[in-house]
């Protein structure tokens, strides 16, 4: 029987993945240059206010699925698209867009904080020599915790809150400036949020990726969502030797050597059980009738489809903020004072 080796898979997904991280460490430090502008009051650069403001990178908005999920919904039922923050609006749609057709494929190809989970428990297997498993029934009751959060959200914005409520949330001073409230949160750590997160990264050391597997509403609408996607990790029996590698490496915990089509929500298309299979014709990603589709065509997709969505938004003028340097002049300065409204 041929063996295969597909360890190229999960270099591509790291080397996208890391990218992204990175990128976004310095779009992070390029934010807090641009806020410290307006918290200094600091005399203008020669470029003028447009200099300034080129410091602030849209991708930042991609931390604000909240506000994101409110301008889904005026503009699906309004025709509105958010001008505010526009850029968290398209990372919004193209997680979905991506997990319709792609599985998770944003959680486990572009996701940065799914990206720093991963490393952390790998972390946490290098320093205790494993993992730790949370025993099944407490399993099942945790991972609940993330559908109750969705179902939470879905219910409060989707289902109660009124097209013109969204609209005067999305235009008022608090949530121009979300993305500075959130820099805050990291940079004016209060002792609550250091206790929780340090307690979020033990957790994670410990067990793989906890933060996503329970904690995640984000993940569990985006896996309810990748049912509907016609690409399923599918297991050839009579090919499959029963190395049970495909298992052992799944990041999602999932039993991928007893399935012989994985439709699991968790499940989130990193391929890295595909990627790990030295058996030839025994793991493959594919259509319907076991029409197989290229690792390497999967990740292009994955490319494709998110970079495509970012590009035609910033073709259409949907991705950079409305907001003027005279708004951030104003408000940023208050930021701290500036309750929810």
């Amino acid at each position: 029987m041929g063996k295969i080796d597909r360890a190229y898979v999960r270099y591509l997904r790291y080397t996208l993945q890391w990218g992204i991280v990175l990128f976004l460490f310095y779009a992070g430090y390029r934010f807090f240059i641009f806020t410290d502008h307006f918290l200094a009051m600091g005399a203008l650069p020669a470029g003028g206010d447009e200099e300034v403001l080129k410091n602030r990178f849209p991708g930042v908005e991609g931390f604000l699925p909240i506000g994101a999920l409110m301008g889904l919904k005026l503009w699906i039922v309004e025709g509105v698209f958010d001008r505010i923050h526009p850029a968290g609006l398209v990372i919004f749609v193209a997680a979905i867009a991506m997990a319709l057709i792609l599985k998770k494929g944003f959680c486990g190809w572009i996701c940065p904080v799914g990206t720093l989970s991963d490393s952390v428990w790998k972390l946490g297997a290098k320093v205790f020599g494993r993992n730790f498993s949370v025993p099944r029934y407490a399993d099942y009751g945790l991972r609940s915790v993330k559908y109750m959060l969705m179902a939470f959200f879905i219910y409060v914005i989707v289902l109660k809150m009124p097209a013109f409520a969204i609209f005067r949330f999305l235009e008022n001073d608090y949530y121009k400036i979300a993305d500075v409230k959130m820099l805050f949160f990291f940079t004016e750590m209060t002792r609550t949020t250091a206790i929780s997160l340090s307690l979020l990264f033990a957790l994670s050391l410990l067990y793989k990726n906890f933060w996503c597997r329970y904690l995640c509403p984000y993940g569990a609408l985006l896996g309810l969502l990748s049912l509907l996607s016609p690409l399923k990790i599918r297991r050839n029996e009579g090919a499959c030797i029963h190395c049970r590698k495909c298992t052992e490496n799944c990041p999602s915990l999932l039993p991928v050597e007893k399935l012989l089509q994985v439709r699991s929500p968790e499940c989130t298309g990193c391929l890295t059980c595909v990627s790990h299979c030295p058996a030839k014709g025994a793991l493959d990603i594919s259509l319907p009738k076991r029409k197989v589709l290229h690792p390497l065509l999967f990740a292009c997709l994955i490319i494709a489809v998110f970079f495509g969505n970012v590009t035609v938004a910033k073709l259409t003028g949907r991705w950079g903020s409305s907001v003027s340097y005279q708004d951030y002049q104003r408000i940023i300065p208050e930021a701290n004072r500036l309750g929810h409204p």
